[in-house]
């Protein structure tokens, strides 16, 4: 009679990567084999002498996983008998379900339901490449100028740049300081720098916003169209969202009475629409803020590209009318670089250490450094400087990308007017499908952004968002050779008439 096998080969081992961690390789490695039954409760492991050599490692090495495996269960070593998977898995180890077939076209595991709608939300907001008409991209070596550098080394050569500790939720006093000085001239915002939380950008301060002011199934307005960014968040806190129409004075305050008077908040675009351009009119910012002071509602107030405007003073803040009710958020990103990765809200009092408190959950604080150089960076006046200066660079490419476009444009495409931001916007002849438009101009190196899915009303209106600020003139004018050529062949077939 043979005798009965005492130890055992482990196949899956020999693909250990030698040049990594060896010793945490090996003990997945055999928690792997342990949870799929390939190694058995009672079954006997290899010495660690005969195991060491056929992997080619230190003893010590297996010993060290050995000693750890057994400490949590998964082997037993027993004088005289060596080390074997231990007995009590018999009953703690599932047994593995029976394989099915999946069926065609399904992932290989489910997903839940919430990662299914942030991976739609991901594909939605991922940024397009740096070609012409990517929206959002400033101009290249304008910013961070030398101005910039300068302070950044300054800041980095001193302690400032690595602080010892958690800094405070709201940001750093100076930037906050420097905050509240220049919204106050530059955009009539009524406030005081404890009211000021540095953010990360627009975006984290919509999601703080909708934090601080809204549960679960509590009803809100938004614009229609509106930027995807903002519906992404209402929907991820599950708010009741009611879309509320734009016509040429923006939103319609009087459409969102009759849909929902008992709305907790509005969240507006008023200086710049997004994504249409449209500045909302005195008449309606005085409807907004007299529902919101009767239902004790709450304003927020995106100040979308609000310091680009190139005809004209920059509309004031609606925060200046109502600071007890709006909280007005604003960024640098835009204007400075979006690497940069620094906004900011303004909170009515009342509200600031709410505010503070969602924002140290999310991430404590935006990193210290570059708040200590953004805050010189203002209080020494170079931020005024250099808005003055792009005002003056993208009003220029603006004006090239308009002419090159009203030359060439098909029938039935108009340009919504409109004196200020980053970005201009097409509307197409009803009919055409702007999202396969886009995905062709994107194989063809132009990053135009499709308005329909913006639009919770249907049918949808059709248009093309075009950025400007980064791309050099010549740039600017071959892509608009590009782009009439996708358009004609898509609403004519080819055969388009143009105007001129």
């Amino acid at each position: 009679m043979s005798k009965r096998r005492n130890s055992i080969e482990i196949p899956s081992l020999k693909a250990i990567d030698r040049t990594a961690d060896v010793g945490r390789q090996l003990a997945q490695a055999l928690r792997s084999a342990i949870s799929r039954a390939e190694l058995r409760p009672g079954e006997r492991l290899p010495s660690t002498r005969t195991l060491a050599a056929s992997l080619k490692i230190a003893r010590g090495t297996v010993v060290g996983v050995f000693d750890q495996l057994t400490a949590e269960g998964y082997l037993e070593a027993r004088v005289g008998a060596g080390t074997s998977v231990a007995s009590a898995l018999v009953d703690a180890t599932p047994p593995l379900p029976p394989a099915q077939a999946a069926p065609p076209g399904a992932d290989a595991f489910d997903l839940p339901s919430p990662a299914t709608r942030l991976i739609s939300i991901a594909r939605a907001l991922t940024p397009h490449p740096p070609i012409p008409f990517a929206i959002a991209v400033p101009a290249a070596g304008i910013a961070p100028d030398d101005n910039w550098r300068r302070l950044g080394n300054r800041v980095r050569a001193s302690k400032q740049a690595a602080p010892a500790s958690y800094q405070n939720p709201m940001g750093l006093h100076e930037l906050r300081v420097a905050i509240a000085d220049h919204v106050r001239r530059a955009r009539a915002v009524h406030c005081e720098p404890e009211q000021v939380i540095v953010t990360s950008g627009t975006q984290q301060g919509l999601y703080l916003a909708g934090r601080v002011l809204l549960s679960r199934d509590d009803p809100v307005w938004t614009e229609d169209p509106a930027y995807p960014g903002l519906t992404a968040v209402l929907d991820d806190l599950g708010a009741q969202t009611h879309r509320i129409p734009v016509d040429a004075q923006g939103m319609n305050v009087e459409r969102g009475l009759e849909l929902c008077p008992q709305a907790r908040a509005a969240f507006v675009t008023p200086s710049h629409q997004y994504p249409v351009g449209m500045p909302l009119s005195m008449a309606r910012r005085n409807a907004l803020i007299a529902w919101a002071d009767q239902n004790r509602a709450w304003i927020v107030e995106d100040d979308y590209d609000s310091e680009l405007r190139y005809a004209g003073h920059p509309f004031p803040s609606m925060q200046g009318l109502r600071p007890s009710r709006v909280i007005y958020l604003g960024t640098f990103s835009k204007v400075l670089f979006p690497s940069l990765r620094l906004g900011y809200v303004i909170a009515p009092a009342a509200l600031t250490e709410a505010f503070a408190g969602a924002r140290a959950i999310l991430d404590r604080h935006s990193p210290t450094a570059e708040q200590h150089v953004l805050a010189a960076y203002i209080r020494e006046g170079y931020f005024e400087a250099h808005i003055r200066r792009i005002r003056g660079l993208y009003a220029e490419r603006r004006a090239i990308l308009l002419s090159s476009l009203e030359q060439s444009l098909p029938e039935g495409c108009r340009i919504q007017p409109s004196d200020q931001g980053m970005h201009i916007l097409l509307w197409l002849p009803e009919g055409t499908d702007d999202v396969q438009l886009a995905a062709q101009a994107l194989s063809a190196g132009l990053a135009v952004r499709a308005i329909s899915p913006m639009y919770a009303a249907r049918p949808a209106r059709p248009g093309l968002m075009l950025g400007f600020g980064g791309f050099l003139p010549d740039r600017l004018q071959a892509a608009v050779g590009e782009l009439v050529k996708l358009l004609n062949l898509q609403i004519f077939g080819g055969g388009g008439e143009r105007r001129g």
